[in-house]
């Protein structure tokens, strides 16, 4: 079996890579750095450690790698395969779109030459988002001609799947050597595979794939983004460090008992079995063996506090079934305390803050407008922050304040 997989960085070696590479595949990444191609083309192989007492270290083999700009070569390897994978983020599917479509015309061509049906392909993928695979489906869609879509059908198939593990921003010697936690998930929409498609080792396949999307969404993204903001505000560096103050976990426990209470009223899970995942997911955080920054957990804070993400969407849907938010609102307002930089949307939104106000920028970036409950508690709880840091681009941002006061 032959799997491609966009992206070569530390999710696609220590993750999506690794599991691919277990289960049996003939494992070909793509990848637009010169360097990891040529170091994977040249070794065959790279190595994984687990952040565990023990360093455990896998060596994962039989490997390649194709450049990305070699478009002609990678468009024969999707051709090929028997599933191809990508992370690479959300924003850059769009660029791979072109050349995924040409890989399946020229496999939906081969299959008339030869006069035999069309191979049954997946397509995941594995991004930090919900829907990540319909919307590459979109994107691959504008450039396939509508008869090749419809000869595609049954048989090229794009399940959405929730990808989780924790691969902090790391430098090695060997720049093929990736540090991971133990823990992982990868759950993918069984539904939606070709008819009899070879299920992976390591993957959990379900009928809904909502609910666990939203689960991992509201947990993992929603805690860890929350710890990192409140650490962020209290100097800590790390979210190991912020994670031995008992203040902010006792923040990111109401937090995540707040999005627990909307998961098991929304879909049902078990709540003693949800609680069990709550304190698992916060070891998790704890793991004395991963160092993670607080900027990187919280860089772009406009995305995370978008509507439909991690901490505006539980929110809302916890006021309509009436479970409590102040945890989440809290959380909330310690992101807009984020001023980091060298981080953009950081820099946008503290920029927003000092010329806009904190009420304006705040409907402006989550969609709460002003009057809503919500709205309100977020300022309130801003306002308990105390001053932006001196010399930070939010430090004169006091008169914004007072423009909502």
């Amino acid at each position: 079996m032959k799997a491609v997989h966009f992206g070569a960085g530390n999710i696609g070696l220590g993750f999506i890579g690794l599991l691919l590479s277990r289960a049996g595949y003939e494992l070909r990444f793509v990848d637009v750095s010169e360097e990891r191609v040529a170091l994977l083309n040249e070794r065959g192989e790279y190595r994984v450690r687990l952040a565990n007492a023990e360093a455990e270290t896998t060596t994962v083999r039989g490997v390649s790698a194709l450049n990305g700009r070699d478009a002609e070569r990678v468009e024969q390897a999707i051709a090929e395969a028997d599933l191809v994978t990508t992370a690479v983020g959300l924003n850059a599917l769009p660029y791979l779109a072109q050349t995924i479509a040409r890989g399946i015309e020229l496999r939906l061509q081969a299959a008339s030459a030869a006069g035999t049906g069309v191979a049954p392909l997946a397509i995941i993928a594995c991004e930090n988002a919900i829907g990540g695979s319909t919307a590459l489906k979109q994107h691959v869609y504008g450039h396939l001609a509508p008869e090749l879509q419809e000869r595609s059908a049954g048989r090229i198939a794009f399940p959405d799947a929730a990808v989780d593990r924790i691969v902090p921003l790391q430098q090695h010697e060997d720049p093929l050597l990736v540090t991971v936690e133990p823990f992982y998930e990868w759950v993918v929409d069984r539904s939606a595979l070709p008819e009899g498609y070879p299920l992976l080792d390591g993957v959990h396949y379900v009928d809904r794939l909502g609910p666990y999307n939203e689960r991992k969404l509201f947990t993992v993204n929603t805690g860890h983004c929350s710890a990192a903001y409140h650490g962020y505000v209290k100097g800590y560096a790390t979210i190991q460090e912020a994670m031995q103050d008992e203040e902010i976990v006792a923040k990111l426990r109401g937090v995540l008992a707040e999005t627990g209470a909307v998961l098991v009223r929304q879909y049902g899970f078990d709540e003693a079995e949800h609680g069990h995942y709550i304190d698992r997911i916060i070891e998790r955080f704890r793991n004395p063996y991963l160092t993670d920054e607080v900027v990187r957990v919280g860089r772009s804070p406009i995305r995370k506090l978008a509507a439909g993400d991690r901490l505006v969407r539980p929110a809302t849907l916890a006021r309509e079934l009436g479970v409590g938010t102040a945890h989440l609102t809290g959380a909330m307002a310690a992101a807009l305390r984020f001023d980091y930089a060298d981080d953009p949307e950081a820099v946008e939104l503290q920029r927003s803050i000092r010329e806009q106000g904190i009420g304006e920028t705040l409907s402006r970036y989550t969609g709460i407008p002003a009057g809503d409950p919500l709205h309100e508690a977020v300022i309130s709880a801003y306002k308990t922050f105390g001053p932006a840091r001196a010399g930070s681009d939010a430090a004169d941002g006091q008169a914004g304040e007072r423009h909502d006061a």
